[in-house]
């Protein structure tokens, strides 16, 4: 079985506590089910947010999922003047049968905008 590397984004609506736990857990949700991911299949998650996101951590969100046994990491994005607001990126590492073509990335919301090139 291959390790995979799945990326991901949405853009939330505020700087709330409740915004972000919401989103994060949209994103990961809808991350394993496009790739048919099992939470056992999690090697390791790591977040980021743009730096106007502050109400709460990311991998909070993953925890109240029940992802308790994997490895969470929260980081803050690179403030790139012009860049989107209030997005939560992931970068999730699986173990997954699919081929690397086959793997889907998730981009959500307003940030979808960010890769207009993948089906959504």
């Amino acid at each position: 079985m291959a390790v995979r590397a799945i990326r991901g984004a949405i853009q939330v609506e505020a700087d709330d506590r409740e915004a972000i736990l919401n989103g994060t857990s949209e994103l990961v949700t809808e991350v394993m089910r496009r790739n048919q991911i099992a939470p056992q299949d999690l090697i390791s998650i790591i977040f980021t947010a743009t730096a106007d996101l502050t109400a709460e951590f990311p991998a909070y969100a993953a925890r109240l999922m029940g992802l308790n046994d994997v490895p969470l990491l929260c980081t803050t994005e690179i403030a790139v003047p012009g860049s989107m607001p209030r997005v939560l990126r992931l970068l999730a590492h699986a173990e997954s049968e699919r081929e690397r073509a086959e793997i889907r990335h998730v981009y959500l919301g307003g940030a979808a905008a960010l890769r207009t090139d993948l089906p959504q």
